[in-house]
């Protein structure tokens, strides 16, 4: 899995189009890391005890497995013509998706799959694979949703955590492979109202909470322009609900960054409340940053 130029990207495919999307994208994101692209996809039917070669007398080119041999190589030709001269392999692995994408991630650079997959349901805007993979996986994952843009800042979401600043370091590290800015939002509701159900004090000067979130911000941004230097960065502090800032701010990005759970999130969650939220609505791809060990 690994080669001389680091471990691979891997892409999960199931040759519906959102995963043809994944497959465009995670060959461009592999080719600026300089990474080969793995194409994997997950053959769940042997577990199901279905037979998957073609029944006797049947034309050639029949059964599941080759229909899913056809799939992988699509993939590995459509990565080939988004990426030219990328290093492109394909492998189908028996299994249930998500686990056969976890089984990939502690040795993978990054794990892209497309927002739902065949067979999901139409309500769900996020497939229960995406949500899977982005709450366990043991790196980076990237899911393919909303406007894949060549143009915009990288936008991360900040909010003075430790898996913030891993998020942070991310999103510089992809701002600079992109050659554009960094944008960094911290959105805050506290403690004056953002609208019906938030909490609002009796008493409290605007000025003073207002500076004291800009510290926040200030702070998950310590020693960014050192490590960073060749990386421009603007900053925005935000008085809204955090998952409907990064929203907003998706509408104009090429990719918007959050870590898997946020300050103040229950630890039984593994994707925090925001990034679940982004996950569903965000209008351009979402990168989910797991914590540092």
């Amino acid at each position: 899995m690994n080669s001389a130029n680091g471990a691979a990207v891997v892409v999960g495919v199931d040759g519906s189009e959102p995963s043809r999307r994944a497959v465009r994208l995670a060959a461009q994101e592999a080719a600026r890391r300089q990474r080969p692209l793995r194409v994997v996809h997950g053959f769940i039917w042997p577990l199901l005890r279905v037979p998957v070669s073609a029944p006797a007398g049947a034309p050639p080119g029949g059964g599941l497995r080759h229909q899913a041999e056809e799939l992988v190589a699509a993939a590995v030709a459509e990565a080939g013509s988004a990426a030219p001269g990328l290093r492109v392999s394909g492998e189908i692995i028996d299994g249930e998706a998500a686990a056969v994408l976890l089984g990939e991630s502690p040795a993978a650079t990054m794990i892209v799959l497309g927002d739902r997959g065949l067979g999901g349901f139409a309500s769900l805007v996020v497939g229960s694979v995406a949500i899977q993979v982005a709450s366990y996986a043991d790196c980076p994952v990237l899911v393919a949703r909303g406007t894949a843009r060549p143009t915009g800042p990288v936008v991360v979401g900040v909010d003075g955590s430790t898996l913030s600043r891993a998020a942070v370091d991310f999103a510089a590290e992809e701002a600079a492979l992109r050659d554009t800015r960094l944008h960094t939002v911290h959105a805050y509701t506290h403690p004056a109202s953002a609208g019906p159900g938030d909490m609002q004090p009796l008493v409290y000067e605007e000025s003073e909470l207002r500076g004291e979130e800009d510290r926040v911000l200030a702070d998950s941004l310590t020693g960014l322009a050192e490590r960073r230097p060749d990386v421009p960065v603007t900053r925005a502090v935000v008085h809204a609900r955090p998952a409907a800032a990064l929203v907003e701010a998706s509408r104009e990005a090429q990719l918007l960054v959050v870590g898997r759970r946020g300050r103040g999130e229950l630890t039984g969650l593994l994707l925090g409340s925001v990034s679940q939220a982004v996950l569903h609505r965000a209008d351009c791809p979402v990168a989910v940053v797991r914590a540092p060990d």
